[in-house]
């Protein structure tokens, strides 16, 4: 068990990922910056699948950088797969005008 969460494009390709084991509550973060606690089931995603816009996607963005600006180089393992989530989102959310978030 564990986070599978999975950015997806128009032609259902994974654009981004991440990977947070059962036990792992730096998944919560990309939940509730995605504004998405909803799909946590605890030890993993709910295996739904929910479409974000660019400024959903945006206002994750923005959030993450207020929160974690003075650690930007510092950052571990997890903060930094999550940033790269969201910026993988957000390239496909710009170009194709929202982007799928599948929460396994």
């Amino acid at each position: 068990m564990g986070h599978d969460i999975s950015g997806i494009n128009n032609a259902e390709k994974v654009i981004a990922y991440a990977r947070f084991s059962m036990w792992n509550d730096d998944a919560s973060i990309l939940y509730s910056l995605l504004d998405a606690e909803h799909f946590d089931a605890g030890v993993s995603g709910i295996g739904d699948m929910s479409t974000f816009s660019i400024q959903q996607i945006e206002k994750a963005l923005n959030t993450y950088n207020q929160l974690y600006v003075s650690e930007s180089d510092f950052l571990d393992w997890d903060r930094k797969q999550i940033l790269n989530f969201i910026q993988n989102c957000l390239a496909t959310a710009q170009k194709e005008g929202s982007v799928r978030v599948y929460f396994g």
